[in-house]
């Protein structure tokens, strides 16, 4: 990752529920310190964006410990409030949506950038892969063909001019498993989800898009 004997700008832009959803379907959980240090080796990290929507429960949200830790430890943490909705069941959902967000900054951080990498399979940002590459930004895509179902939209992973598999990073930004305990790898399945988010699954409630074939 060099640019004319120069360290090449690079920044991050994380889908949080998105990669959330992937790594659980994969078995690992990220440790977001190790993945900075990761992009950090040989680069120039020029700023690492973190977008989630915060679910609120009873006036404290699931996901207020991690965005908190990320805005103290080296991430820009965008938010906004998760919306409730109802589905054709009649059940309630919340919906939190960021691609906006994301979209914006990555436009105006593109002048200043080598290499973006998105952390996200979702189909939508095909058009602004697009866009960021005529500026002539190169772009990687990190999700999963691996997962089961497959978290990475068929349109996204061909506009990309890289694509990372995510399973194939979790030896070096995955949490490290304490000792005695069983490796994520281990595991044949994630635990079924809750019926609300909690602490140990902060996006249970918040609806994830499939990705489009």
């Amino acid at each position: 990752m060099r640019r004319s004997g120069t360290a090449e700008r690079i920044g991050l832009f994380v889908d949080g529920a998105n990669l959330y959803h992937t790594t659980r379907a994969l078995g690992f959980e990220i440790d977001f310190a190790r993945m900075l240090d990761y992009f950090r080796g040989g680069t120039y990290l020029v700023r690492a964006f973190y977008y989630t929507a915060l679910v609120e429960t009873e006036d404290y949200s699931p996901l207020r410990p991690l965005t908190d830790w990320l805005a103290y430890n080296g991430w820009q943490v965008v938010t906004k409030p998760a919306k409730q909705q109802t589905d054709p069941s009649g059940r309630p959902r919340l919906k939190g949506n960021m691609d906006v967000e994301l979209a914006v900054d990555m436009l105006e951080l593109a002048p200043q950038l080598d290499h973006v990498v998105l952390f996200s399979g979702d189909g939508d940002f095909r058009r602004l892969v697009e866009a960021v590459q005529r500026m002539g930004v190169r772009v990687t895509v990190v999700s999963s063909t691996r997962a089961q179902p497959p978290m990475i939209a068929d349109e996204l992973r061909r506009q990309a001019d890289n694509f990372l598999e995510l399973a194939d990073l979790g030896p070096d930004i995955a949490r490290r498993q304490r000792p005695g305990s069983t490796p994520a790898a281990a595991t044949t399945a994630p635990a079924p989800r809750p019926g609300r988010a909690t602490p140990a699954d902060p996006y249970g409630d918040v609806e994830v898009p499939e990705p489009e074939a």
